[in-house]
């Protein structure tokens, strides 16, 4: 599986081209920086969560001749990419249009527009970040939100969130500029609300980025999946010891292990063949996320292997 929900993902983006749609038409009415840069915000968002659509299809392909793991990484990459958009045109835009706003300041008008839009707004995006969070819950388990994000191997579901998060920071930093701007009457402070949603994206686009980026070079699965390998491995009659067992993410749900093992000296090829076959049946079995499976005896007179 290449991970992520699609109908996580298509609510996602339902939600973001109508609220796009609203917070452009709000901005050209009210001449609100905060509420412009929302909109390039949520305009942002829809293109990311197209990506992931894209992302997640290609991930899907079967392996062949010219890649014979499969393309389940490239899920990683395209939440790479979409990681680079928040950052760069997310974040970017809206610090862009905030400093421009401070430095030629305009006064908002209509502000009422504004402040139902970011009330339907935020009813959006809060379903589409329901949505996200259950997705991210199923799979964090006892583990606390920052221990998730740092462990997940599911970026789909985790630019989701995150995108969403900080969606509703936003709606929230746009909400109270609007409003010190009609209170005291200066403009600055819609101004001042674009430049710090632009840091808020800014942020979250590193975290994504840095998360994104270990993925796409290549992580170990989790420890406890590790250490389950290799005892299971271990209980076969004829292995002496596991070595260790190296482990590597092609996707979501999607990991290859390379079990380095020690046989017993007395049996034969034949006996050995065989009992590699019936670690490769039985992992496969008991760790259905686990695809490939390969064996490496090797002697414990051997050198230690590197790294």
């Amino acid at each position: 599986m290449a991970g992520g929900n699609t109908k996580t993902i298509l609510i996602a983006l339902g939600a973001n081209v109508g609220i796009a749609a609203a917070k452009f038409a709000a901005a050209a009415i009210t001449g609100s920086s905060a509420m412009l840069t929302e909109g390039v915000h949520s305009l942002v968002d829809s293109s990311n969560q197209l990506l992931l659509l894209h992302g997640r299809r290609r991930a899907l392909r079967p392996a062949d001749a010219q890649h014979p793991f499969g393309y389940g990484r490239e899920l990683y990459f395209w939440s790479f990419i979409v990681a680079i958009l928040v950052f760069a045109l997310g974040a970017g835009v809206s610090v862009y249009e905030g400093v421009l706003h401070i430095l030629e300041p305009e006064p908002a008008s209509n502000p009422l527009v504004a402040f139902v839009v970011l009330a339907i707004a935020a009813g959006l995006e809060g379903w589409s970040t329901l949505a996200a969070l259950a997705d991210f819950n199923r799979a964090r388990g006892d583990r606390s939100i920052w221990a998730e994000i740092r462990k997940s191997k599911d970026t789909s579901t985790l630019v989701l969130l995150l995108e969403n998060a900080g969606a509703l920071v936003g709606l929230a930093v746009a909400a109270l500029g609007l409003t010190l701007s009609l209170v005291t009457g200066n403009p600055f402070w819609d101004g001042l609300a674009s430049v710090l949603i632009g840091l808020v994206l800014g942020v979250l686009a590193v975290v994504l980025l840095y998360e994104a980026k270990g993925l796409l070079i290549g992580e170990s699965a989790d420890p406890a999946l590790v250490a389950a390998i290799s005892r299971s491995a271990e209980a076969h009659p004829g292995v002496v010891k596991v070595h260790r067992v190296l482990t590597l993410h092609l996707a979501p749900e999607m990991v290859t292990a390379i079990i380095s093992a020690d046989f017993d000296d007395t049996i034969s090829a034949r006996a050995v063949e065989r009992i590699v076959a019936a670690i490769q049946r039985e992992v496969g079995a008991q760790f259905p996320i686990v695809t490939r499976v390969f064996v490496e005896p090797r002697d414990s007179r051997d050198p230690p292997p590197l790294p």
